[in-house]
């Protein structure tokens, strides 16, 4: 593809919608009772109904309901208590029944939208144009053999919600901020894993460019099956060059269905793009309308954990945390988990987060493990911060000696691990008088430079104190003896 012309691409606007695929952590598949669960051997999840023999019956999944519910009500959608399924006929070798029974007109949520952070520090409100449900395909392998293609039908019937934004992204880092945003809402909610590596989370999108100032859409194309944000990212970025390229040359862009290329960045046609004519949507007939009563919606409703949002406000107003430290502790669910039991047993919230963004993140990432795994419990981690608090231990040792022994999981307090590790700070003023003593005879010389105004050796005289004492000595006590100590050579 030639190189754009500096300034040519600055003439037009991007315009994107996402269409995000999730599969849904449910049990079972979306309308019989095989297994949902990801991993088995090919072709052993599935029976009669979900290879689509003639005379068997689809049975809704209940859990695949209030999943879809939960997704809605966290982007703020409007639930609708009546809902339809449809066929959605077409062919593929792994679509054994011939159709995707899925919901056309009467999708389960409808509007919305999803607030997404961007780097300049502004937000901006994507809109849901609906979410609906649908049961997927299976999967085809292509490059397993020379001669065949194998197809697994593990995959088909299991459930989905499909999130359809509006066409409100003007960027790749929007698209790639609202995925992590909608990713972040599946895993908060325990509705979806979000795994895109594992093909959990999928996602098409719908890329056209117009000139800017001009409201009329362009022809847009659909890359289908981005399997990672950053994937989705690139394909935007390719698909806006190659577009404004082809307008500027004179060209058509025709309405097609692409491929990305993951290996070269590039996109390809994959198709002529179907309209919904082609697919010949009629009422799915072996299925009554599923009612979704307000009681039914209330108690849901009445369910809903805490979602990133809402924890972000609360950190930053009301535990007084910087936007960065709430973006962090937010990012995780189990992390955000871990944070929030903490602070139910410490109210120094600064204190916690920087032991969780610190010491507690460090030793996670470097062994490779979730936090649910970490040998140091909150109730724990909050008696260590309450002995630094009080002035039993200082900072240094509590990072170094005592949190280590505390991560073995040993059942005993932080209290009860210093005292029999002898790291509580000396209370015996005496003693620390030696050890500055001790320190100022090692360096006479700087003694003297500190007399005559080099007030920098201050440190080395602390840091010697601090190797005499192993640490068990208050800082700031320490310092103004010291200084007393010095003044009064």
């Amino acid at each position: 593809m030639a190189v754009l012309q500096s300034g040519v691409s600055d003439k037009y606007e991007l315009v994107v919608g996402l269409e995000v695929h999730a599969q849904l952590s449910t049990s079972s598949k979306a309308f019989s009772s095989d297994s949902a669960a990801f991993g088995a051997e090919p072709n052993h999840h599935v029976s009669p109904v979900s290879l689509g023999h003639p005379g068997t019956l689809p049975r809704i999944n209940k859990k695949m309901v209030e999943y879809a519910v939960k997704m809605g009500l966290a982007c703020n959608s409007t639930i609708s208590l009546q809902n339809t399924f449809a066929r959605k006929n077409y062919f593929y070798a792994d679509l054994p029944k011939g159709y995707q029974t899925t919901q056309d007109q009467q999708p389960i949520c409808l509007g919305g939208a999803v607030t997404v952070k961007l780097a300049d520090g502004t937000s901006k409100k994507i809109a849901i144009h609906h979410i609906h449900m649908e049961d997927d395909a299976g999967k085809s392998s292509h490059d397993q053999h020379d001669h065949y293609s194998l197809i697994d039908l593990n995959r088909a019937g299991v459930p989905l919600i499909e999130i359809v934004s509006e066409p409100d992204l003007r960027s790749a880092e929007e698209a790639g901020q609202f995925l992590t945003e909608v990713r972040r809402l599946l895993r908060y909610l325990d509705i979806c894993d979000g795994n895109m590596e594992e093909g959990s989370m999928r996602c098409d999108a719908n890329i056209s460019v117009r000139l800017k100032g001009t409201h009329q859409y362009g022809n847009r194309c659909e890359v289908k099956n981005l399997n990672s944000i950053r994937n989705v990212q690139r394909a935007i970025e390719h698909e806006f060059e190659r577009q404004v390229e082809v307008i500027e040359a004179g060209g058509h862009i025709d309405q097609n269905t692409l491929n990305f290329n993951a290996d070269t960045g590039e996109t390809s046609v994959l198709r002529s793009k179907e309209m919904a004519n082609d697919y010949r949507y009629f009422p799915e007939p072996d299925l009554l309308p599923v009612q979704i009563t307000e009681a039914q919606l209330e108690d849901i409703r009445n369910k809903m954990p805490a979602l990133p949002n809402e924890l972000f406000e609360k950190y930053t107003a009301k535990l007084g945390l910087s936007d960065y430290d709430a973006g962090v502790i937010i990012a995780d669910k189990e992390f955000a988990a871990y944070f929030e039991d903490l602070i139910k047993h410490t109210a120094n919230y600064k204190s916690a987060a920087n032991w969780v963004m610190g010491a507690v993140r460090s030793y996670i990432n470097d062994n490779n493990i979730g936090i649910g795994d970490i040998g140091i419990k909150p109730v724990t981690l909050a008696g260590l911060i309450s002995l630094v608090d009080e002035g039993k231990v200082n900072n240094t040792v509590a990072a170094q000696k005592l949190f280590p022994e505390m991560l073995k999981g040993n059942g005993k307090t932080a209290d009860q691990l210093a005292k029999e590790l002898n790291l509580l700070i000396s209370e015996d003023t005496g003693e620390v008088d030696g050890f500055i003593r001790a320190a100022l005879a090692k360096y006479p010389d700087k003694v003297i430079e500190y007399q005559k105004g080099k007030k920098g050796v201050l440190g080395l005289f602390m840091g010697e104190v601090m190797k005499l004492s192993k640490g068990k000595i208050d800082p700031q006590k320490t310092n103004q003896l010291l200084l007393k100590e010095l003044e009064s050579k």
